[in-house]
């Protein structure tokens, strides 16, 4: 009975599947019409918040590009505009207007350059200078093209049909409608690599560059190490826990001209209490200026930059260390592990991601950081960094365009930074 089954089946083969015929298709994921419609909403809601960021943060960042190539000092920012004051001037019995016209710029000249001005009906005019003349009560002027610098007073004598007391007041009493054109040095297409070429070519750019990276890396690095081992101190509860978590906050919340005064008096060379405390053990044979020789200037604007903003990092790392779950450390003592260990293998892995927000954050804070090394040395002693050299540039020596290069320069340092680490570092951390 088998044999015959196997022949039969033989014989009448089971028919194969048609893999020909198609399958019903899902239909293709989408967003519906409801989920659309939140989405409008929500962008139609952030919409005037971007365009407040945008005109806070873009605009000024263009602005700078802008001014970085363009050859601009501190007296180019006034606009280059004729200028003409009107006074009442008196000799003897006689009266007379004078008109002070004057360009505004030193070095720019201006255009179609004419003014009218009013004159009031008690007062007539005896004689019109050659580049004015009179049409009913309007004198006119014409300069047509104002050279650079130019200055020039007009007096035209006049008679008063008033007394004294009001004559000056009658007179100046319209002030003079004043047209003219200038070139300004912002808004030409006058465009140039000079303010670049000189700041990579000083021979002081590589001692900047030098000091602003000792500066940022040395004290990003300090605080986050200063801040982990005062969060390790205080993730344990003790009595006075909560004051000393205090007065870990006193260097940041304290302003920063009393705390930098206070560091610049302290290690004075002369007046100074902590000379003066070397001097009497031995440890030095004479006073050191700690904020006036190079290095140690810039290696004290960097402890005083751990000092003071070592506190960010501590709270922060101190609030990840008190989300870590226990139960590891107690496993970890169980199995006889040390306090490095359990440091190492369990704390560590757990402060990684905020210990990598913190470093890139502080990185960007401290590489802009101007005030804290102002204060203390005014960029004197090899602390000259690129934010100080922005503000030597712009406002020491008025040149503008040179001061928005070194900041065009500092933006590209940091957005190539954070790309690459938020690229590499943050992958590698899960962030």
């Amino acid at each position: 009975m088998t044999s015959e089954m196997s022949t039969t089946l033989s014989q009448n083969p089971q028919p194969e599947p048609d893999h020909s015929v198609k399958q019903p298709s899902l239909p293709p994921k989408g967003r519906g019409a409801l989920a659309k419609r939140e989405a409008r909403l929500a962008w139609g809601l952030l919409l005037p918040t971007i365009a407040m960021v945008s005109l806070v943060i873009i605009l000024p960042l263009l602005a700078i590009f802008w001014i970085s190539v363009k050859p601009v000092g501190l007296a180019d920012l006034r606009p280059v505009a004729p200028v003409v004051k009107e006074s009442l001037r008196k000799k003897g019995d006689d009266y007379r207007i004078e008109y002070r016209v004057r360009n505004s710029s030193q070095s720019k000249s201006i255009e179609n350059v004419s003014f009218s001005d009013t004159i009031p009906a008690l007062v007539t005019l005896s004689e019109v200078p050659s580049p004015c003349s009179v049409s009913g009560d309007k004198l006119s002027c014409d300069f047509g093209t104002m050279e650079a610098g130019f200055s020039e007073r007009l007096r035209i004598p006049v008679v008063i049909n008033t007394d004294e007391d009001t004559a000056e007041s009658v007179v100046e009493g319209s002030l003079p409608l004043v047209v003219g054109r200038g070139d300004s040095v912002l808004t030409n297409s006058e465009f140039t690599a000079d303010n670049f070429k000189r700041i990579f070519d000083s021979k002081e750019f590589a001692s900047v560059l030098w000091a602003t990276v000792f500066y940022t890396v040395v004290g990003t690095i300090g605080a986050l190490v200063v801040g982990l081992f005062a969060a390790l101190l205080l993730n344990r509860s003790f009595k006075g826990q909560g004051i000393l978590r205090g007065l870990y906050l006193f260097p940041y919340v304290s302003p920063i001209i009393a705390v930098a005064f206070t560091w610049v008096t302290l290690f004075d060379p002369f007046s100074g209490s902590f000379n003066a405390l070397l001097l009497q053990m031995g440890v030095s044979s004479e006073p050191i200026n700690f904020f006036g020789q190079k290095p140690q200037a810039l290696i004290m604007v960097t402890v005083f930059e751990i000092w003071r903003y070592f506190p960010l990092s501590f709270l922060f790392i101190l609030a990840r260390m008190q989300s870590i779950d226990t139960d590891m450390y107690e496993a970890a003592d169980m199995d006889g592990a040390s306090p490095f260990q359990k440091f190492w293998y369990l704390s560590v892995p757990q402060l990684l991601g905020i210990l990598s927000v913190l470093f890139l954050l502080r990185f960007i804070w401290t590489f802009n950081k101007f005030d804290d090394i102002f204060l203390l040395t005014g960029g004197n002693a090899g602390t000259r960094t690129l934010t100080v050299n922005v503000y030597e540039q712009a406002f020491a020596i008025s040149n503008i365009g040179a001061g928005a290069a070194v900041a065009v320069v500092i933006f590209a340092v940091l957005l190539t930074f954070s790309v690459l680490f938020l690229k590499y570092v943050s992958r590698e951390e899960g962030l």
